[in-house]
C-alpha cells in the first residue's frame, strides 16, 4: 500500500516527527509539498514497488527511493505517518484529456486492500481504472479472481472518497457478466434519458441557461465532467423547495445526467472462452461500455488450466505437453467491426500508454475493449519480478501493445497504431 499526494506547508504542520515530505516537481503546485508514503502493517511484502522504482541514490546505486527493510523497527513510526497521511486532503491533478503517470498518482484510488496474490498483475489495472473513473464507475464484474479479490466478504476493497462517491460494483457469473454490465448501460442510459425530458418540461423553472448547459454538456473529460457536477448541484439547489412530482423525480434522478462509466471486467477465461458469445455480442451492439480483460493467458482463480488465451507451446494443466494450438486473436475479431476501441497493454512495459489507453477507451462513445497482461502465481514464476518479466515480454515481440481507434479512421488517420517496438531479445530469452 503506497499513496502519493500534495500538500500545503501549512497542512504538515501537524505531522509527526520523521514524517518525510519533500518539495512537489509539479508547474502547477510550485509551493506546495508532496509526500510518497507507505502503509507499514498492508505491506505484501511482494518488493514490486521496489523493483520498479526509477529513482536510485546517487551515491549508493543499490539503494532506490523505495527499499525492503524489517518492518517491526518501522511498525510504530509508520502507522503514525499513515494515519497522518491519510488525514490530508487529496488534491486531484488532472490534465483535460489525457493524464500522465506523474498526475495520475494524486488521483485517489478507489480500489485499495484487494487481498489478492503478493504481487498480482491484475489488480494494479482496476487500481488505474478507480483513479481515473472510480467516482462515476458502475463495474460488472464475472465470477473469477476478480470476482473473489474484489469481494472478500465482509468487505471490499472498491471504496468511496470524501464526498461518498466511488465505484457501484456487482458480481455475476461466467456465462453472462457480459449481458450483465449491457443491461447496466441500457438502464443508466433510460433514466438518463428520463431525467433530459424532465429537464425540459422544467425550463421555466431553471432558466434556459441552466437547462442548455445541462443538456449540452462536454462529459468525455475531467473539466467537463466537474462543470457538470456544479450545474446538477445547483439544480438540486433549485428542486429543493419544490414538492410536484416532475421535481421529486428529477431531484431523484439528476445524478443521471453526470456522464457514467460502465466497465465489465474478467479475464481471459471469461472473454476467451465461457462468456465470448456474450462479449461478442455487446462488442456489436455499439453500446458504449469498456470491457477490461485481465490476460493472465491461463484460469487463474481455479488453478492455471489451459485457455484459448493460453500461447502455443505454453504448459498448463489440460495442457501438460505444451498447447497444440495458436492463442486466440480476440483483439483482431473485435476490430473487424470497425467501430470497436480495441487496446492491449502490459503496465510493466509502458505504463504511459496503459494510462492514454484507458483515457481514450472511457472518452470513445461506443463499445471498447482493453486487453490487459497480467503476470500470474500460476505462471510459476518470481512475482517480485513481474513487471520486469511483462517488459521482456514486450521486448521480444510476445505481446505487441497497440491502440485501434475507429474515429481516427474518420479523421483521415490510420486507425492502428503500433506502441512497442521492434523486438530487442529473442523469443527464448
Amino acid at each position: 500500500m503506497i499513496r502519493a499526494k500534495v500538500c500545503s506547508s501549512e497542512e504538515l504542520s501537524g505531522a509527526p516527527d520523521g514524517f518525510k515530505p519533500t518539495a512537489a516537481r509539479w508547474r502547477e503546485w510550485p509551493d506546495l509539498r508532496y509526500t510518497l508514503q507507505v502503509g507499514v502493517e498492508d505491506c505484501t511484502g511482494c518488493a514490486l514497488c521496489v523493483e520498479v522504482c526509477p529513482v536510485r541514490d546517487k551515491s549508493i546505486a543499490r539503494r532506490k527511493a523505495v527499499n525492503m527493510q524489517d518492518q517491526r523497527p518501522l511498525r510504530e513510526q509508520g502507522k503514525k505517518d499513515w494515519d497522518f497521511f491519510l488525514s490530508l486532503v487529496s488534491r486531484r491533478h488532472e490534465k483535460p484529456h489525457s493524464p500522465s503517470v506523474k498526475d495520475v498518482q494524486t488521483l485517489e484510488p478507489l480500489f485499495d486492500y484487494s487481498g489478492a496474490c503478493a504481487g498480482c498483475g491484475e489488480t494494479p489495472y482496476l487500481k488505474l481504472l478507480s483513479q481515473l473513473f472510480g467516482d462515476r464507475a458502475i463495474v460488472a464484474n464475472a465470477t473469477g479472481c476478480s470476482s473473489i479479490y474484489g469481494s472478500n466478504l465482509p468487505t471490499t476493497p472498491w471504496t468511496t472518497n470524501a464526498e461518498g462517491r466511488g465505484p457501484a460494483w456487482s458480481n455475476s457469473l461466467f456465462e453472462d457478466n457480459a449481458e450483465f454490465g449491457l443491461g447496466m448501460r441500457l438502464s443508466v442510459d433510460i433514466q438518463n434519458r428520463y431525467a433530459r425530458r424532465l429537464v425540459e418540461t422544467m425550463t421555466d423553472r431553471l432558466g434556459g441557461v441552466l437547462v442548455s448547459a445541462l443538456l449540452d454538456a462536454d462529459q468525455t473529460h475531467a473539466e467537463g465532467l466537474r462543470a457538470q457536477r456544479d450545474r446538477v448541484a445547483q439544480l438540486r439547489a433549485l428542486l429543493k423547495d419544490d414538492d410536484s412530482p416532475v421535481a421529486r423525480d428529477l431531484a431523484t434522478l439528476s445524478d443521471l445526467l453526470i456522464r457514467k462509466s460502465i466497465w465489465i471486467v474478467e479475464g481471459d477465461g471469461w472473454a476467451y472462452d465461457i462468456g465470448f458469445g456474450g462479449l461478442d455480442h455487446i462488442l456489436a451492439s455499439g453500446a458504449d461500455v469498456n470491457v477490461l480483460v485481465l490476460d493472465t493467458e491461463v484460469y487463474s482463480n481455479t488453478g492455471g488450466q489451459s485457455s484459448k488465451a493460453t500461447p502455443m507451446g505454453a504448459v498448463a494443466k489440460f495442457a501438460a505437453r505444451g498447447k497444440d494450438r495458436p492463442k486466440k486473436d480476440l483483439a483482431r475479431m473485435a476490430m473487424a467491426y470497425k467501430d470497436v476501441y480495441v487496446a492491449t497493454v502490459a503496465m510493466g512495459a509502458d505504463d504511459t500508454q496503459t494510462v492514454q489507453a484507458f483515457v481514450e477507451a472511457e472518452a470513445y462513445q461506443g463499445p471498447s475493449l482493453i486487453i490487459a497482461y497480467s503476470h500470474c502465481i500460476a505462471h510459476g514464476i518470481d512475482m517480485t519480478k513481474g513487471m520486469a518479466l511483462q517488459r521482456r515480454l514486450v521486448d521480444s515481440g510476445r505481446w505487441t501493445l497497440f491502440r485501434y481507434h475507429p474515429q481516427w479512421q474518420e479523421r483521415g488517420q490510420n486507425p492502428f497504431t503500433i506502441d512497442s517496438r521492434s523486438p530487442s531479445i529473442s523469443l527464448k530469452d
